[in-house]
């Protein structure tokens, strides 16, 4: 995770830092995006064309008439993709010799991915795109192989920091006031409380301090966007994110059935089910489906007060909105306390204060300018407004593309990832994450029950 354009104490890469970097690249694509995205908007247009993606479908013949209507419009998005991609990986040193067949390989794998996702049925199975991406990746790197060329097409990081800065269209700041003082402050609580759980049971442990802040990070936020973006700020070894992400997943799965049984059997209703599910699920994808999945039980029929709305609103609110925007805190905190004390005390040197700069994450800066571009655009707007109007024609794309760049990602951390090489640090990651995750059942339980349980339960009245 060592940045190789990051520059030393005494050396700057003045401009050229703009297109050299990575993070940058990230910057520009994804304001890029957001911007065309509000210029249609404001033409009465929409980014929809070409954000494309499959429709819900639940026969193999409803699949097959979407696929074939939406062919012209899946060639563009491929052209986009490997046009801002491939410009980006050539600027960067890799060769669109290598890159083109590559990001291929990559665009129909997630093209085939994204279509089993959407089927009515996937919820069901655990079957979201990105756990599939990974679990597919992982079984094509692990158990078939594929040559080392390819690897130039799968860049993690481009992709996963070009989400992030995506996701940052989809948290504007009007959002996170609309979501209200509670849902902010319980997820704030249980960000906070998760990471340094993990962070000193980790320490502990004898693990290495930026592993902890990977693990932390991975638990305390939404798994892949975080830990990839702390250890970046950290300078973690480049097995230490792999090692947060799997531990995600394990979770995400294990979570995404047992949270809506536990909450049925303690009988919550469904606001407060949406709230647990919202501080206790470490990935975003599985916690929607466990929301989606305990909403469906509301109703007289199966005893669970409240609405589905509520529960998915409420997950929403916590784990979307609260949690990840946590992302950037994380990533500028740990980079001032990895510079000004872990490397001073490990080279007995004093920190240079400008290298918190050049190791911030680029692309969390292009996070929060996304989210000033969408605050400025819906001002004025009430979230009812924003729902109706805004949503479905400037942000909803902008999601739809984010989706696609976080199972590029996640298709790339499986196919690069060889299961052997994570085992040099044995059970301890694991015995670190599993204190985090039993903070975050038992806080995310007492907050949504007990604390603010009334709030959760009456949610939308």
């Amino acid at each position: 995770m060592h940045d190789s354009a990051a520059p030393s104490s005494n050396q700057s890469p003045g401009w050229k830092e703009f297109w050299l970097k990575e993070d940058w690249w990230a910057v520009w694509i994804g304001l890029a995006l957001v911007l065309a995205a509000y210029w249609l908007f404001l033409s009465g247009g929409s980014l929809d064309w070409i954000a494309v993606a499959p429709k819900k479908w639940s026969t193999m013949e409803q699949m097959g008439a979407d696929f074939a209507a939406k062919i012209p419009r899946y060639l563009a998005q491929l052209g986009l993709f490997l046009a801002v991609f491939g410009a980006g990986a050539a600027v960067l040193g890799h060769k669109p010799r290598a890159f083109v067949p590559s990001f291929l390989l990559v665009y129909v794998l997630s093209l085939l991915i994204n279509i089993a996702g959407a089927w009515d049925k996937a919820s069901v199975y655990t079957l979201e795109p990105p756990l599939l991406a990974l679990l597919l990746g992982l079984v094509i790197s692990n158990l078939i192989g594929l040559p080392r060329w390819l690897d130039a097409g799968f860049r993690v990081e481009f992709y996963v920091k070009t989400g992030i800065v995506l996701l940052g269209a989809g948290l504007p700041f009007s959002l996170i006031l609309w979501a209200g003082p509670v849902a902010i402050l319980q997820a704030s609580v249980v960000s906070i409380a998760t990471f340094l759980t993990i962070f000193f049971v980790g320490r502990k442990l004898g693990l290495e301090r930026t592993l902890c802040a990977t693990l932390g990070a991975g638990g305390a936020v939404c798994g892949v966007s975080a830990a990839i973006a702390v250890a970046g700020a950290v300078r973690a070894r480049k097995e230490h994110p792999p090692i947060a992400i799997t531990l995600v997943v394990l979770y995400a799965i294990v979570l995404v059935f047992s949270l809506p049984l536990a909450a049925r059997a303690l009988h919550l209703s469904a606001g407060v089910g949406g709230a647990w599910i919202g501080t206790s699920e470490f990935a975003d994808a599985a916690g929607l489906a466990a929301a989606q999945s305990y909403g469906g039980l509301a109703g007289a029929p199966a005893g669970i007060a409240g609405t589905a709305d509520q529960a998915i609103n409420a997950y929403t609110l916590i784990k979307v909105v609260g949690r990840d925007v946590w992302i950037g805190i994380w990533a500028f905190v740990l980079s001032v306390i990895s510079i000004t004390l872990w490397e001073k005390s490990a080279t007995g040197r004093k920190a240079d204060g400008a290298q918190i700069w050049w190791r911030f994450p680029k692309f969390v800066v292009g996070f929060f300018l996304a989210s000033l571009l969408i605050t400025f655009a819906i001002r004025g707007y009430t979230l009812a407004d924003y729902n109706k109007l805004v949503k479905p024609g400037l942000v909803a794309p902008l999601v739809a593309l984010r989706t696609w760049a976080f199972t590029f990602c996640f298709l790339s951390i499986g196919l690069t990832t060889r299961l052997r090489e994570l085992s040099s640090s044995g059970v301890r990651p694991f015995w670190a994450f599993t204190a985090g995750a039993v903070v975050n059942l038992i806080l995310g339980y007492v907050l949504s029950v007990y604390v603010f349980g009334q709030h959760w339960s009456n949610l939308g009245h």
